[in-house]
């Protein structure tokens, strides 16, 4: 990490408060609670609200009281993080708030295997005397004690400027969009801006940056398109994911360096808004990112409905990818307020249940648009959802609109 950052930090400490401890020591005690007897604890699941023989269904409670929630991750220390206007919320298992941290500008969170927590936000910076995107890099969130680490600062976090000076409006256009991290604990983060030429040394706005655990920038997504449409678009990214996410494991995590990422873009008229990239290591050129033209493959007798469908998408906000033996990818789109499930193949749908005569997947997406433009709160409605996450085959979704956490479950997994 370069110097400026390092003298970022006691700037940064100035605008960071925390917003009341509501928790006693017993929270950070027992992280963990019986995931089977809250799913099937009387009056959890109402069967009037199973739609068809296999569906998610909601888990209840939802967790409700946050303000305009857009991100939700469950750690690989087994806390659930909420971001929302008021920072990075703390919860246990059971959705009791531990404590808040006030983080401006926050909107992305996610945590490696060290158990340490990354979260999108900004700072105010007096070297340039302006307010850039950022990510804040914590450790001990998990136990209340937490500290900051370090905090990546555009645009002196990227290797590719440390040469040129700050461009002003140019740069404080910039953002962060997403956060993911691999099973070494290399970090990906994904931003947005308005400067994408071509033939300069300085890296495009629209990019995958990648960093060591040391908050080293080591690389970036090389390849992938700045400007155009395509299979390897880095227009507008608006999330990230990969295949190592909690829990944590001695052995199975994937060491994989794929990823997923969704585009929110409005102006462009984009085909594909969600894509699965490919990495490979090559000895000589370092990694190498392509797409992942196996996707294209529609396989009517396998599904009736594929990821890589041009114009699959309106407005993919966040997207996730079960690190078990499923690997479903999950997409939220805000325009349609829907909850996407995916095979990793690309086909829509679930595997059929074993006993099963069906041969196809089985769609088990959900959501839709409010009738007559009127806000639904019901359980399989949201309104501007914004964030995903699945863990121990739970599904966490950021429901911005209706300022709240809500939880499913397939009911071929209630136990």
């Amino acid at each position: 990490m370069n110097n400026m950052n390092f003298k970022n930090i006691k700037i940064i400490v100035l605008f960071i408060t925390i917003i009341g401890v509501v928790a006693s020591c017993s929270i950070f005690g027992s992280k963990q609670n019986d995931t089977v007897n809250d799913v099937l604890k009387q009056g959890q699941i109402d069967p009037n609200l199973v739609p068809k023989a296999v569906s998610y269904v909601p888990i209840f409670p939802f967790f409700k009281g946050f303000q305009n929630p857009v991100d939700v991750f469950v750690g690989f220390d087994e806390m659930i993080y909420v971001v929302d206007d008021k920072g990075l919320n703390i919860l246990d298992q059971k959705g009791t708030l531990a404590y808040t941290i006030a983080i401006p500008g926050a909107t992305e969170v996610t945590q490696d295997r060290r158990l340490h927590t990354y979260v999108i936000g900004k700072v105010f910076d007096v070297t340039v005397n302006a307010t850039v995107t950022c990510v804040y890099h914590l450790d001990g969130t998990g136990q209340g004690n937490y500290k900051f680490i370090d905090t990546l600062i555009h645009p002196f976090c990227d290797a590719s400027r440390q040469s040129t000076q700050f461009r002003g409006a140019a740069d404080v256009e910039v953002t962060y969009t997403g956060l993911a991290c691999l099973s070494d604990n290399t970090l990906y983060v994904t931003r947005k801006g308005p400067r994408n030429q071509a033939n300069t040394f300085v890296r495009p706005d629209n990019a995958v940056l990648v960093f060591n655990q040391d908050g080293l920038n080591i690389g970036y997504g090389v390849g992938l398109n700045p400007t155009e449409s395509g299979l390897k678009t880095a227009i507008d990214i608006s999330s990230i994911a990969t295949f190592s996410a909690p829990p944590q494991r001695l052995q199975g995590m994937s060491t994989s360096k794929n990823f997923m990422i969704t585009s929110n873009n409005q102006t462009n008229n984009l085909e594909y808004k969600t894509l699965m990239i490919t990495v490979v290591d090559d000895p000589d050129l370092g990694p190498q990112y392509s797409e992942t033209a196996s996707l294209l493959n529609f396989d009517i007798g396998k599904a009736s409905s594929f990821m890589y469908e041009p114009f699959k998408f309106k407005k993919p906000e966040d997207c996730f990818i079960a690190p078990d033996a499923t690997n479903y990818f999950f997409v939220v789109d805000s325009e349609t307020d829907s909850v996407y499930v995916f095979t990793n193949q690309g086909f829509e749908g679930v595997n059929p249940p074993a006993n099963s005569t069906i041969k196809k997947q089985i769609n088990v997406s959900f959501g839709g648009k409010a009738i007559d433009g009127k806000p639904l709160d019901g359980p399989f409605n949201f309104l501007d959802p914004m964030g995903i996450c699945y863990n121990r085959k739970m599904i966490y979704v950021a429901d911005k609109g209706n300022n709240r956490i809500c939880r499913y479950k397939l009911n071929t997994d209630l136990e």
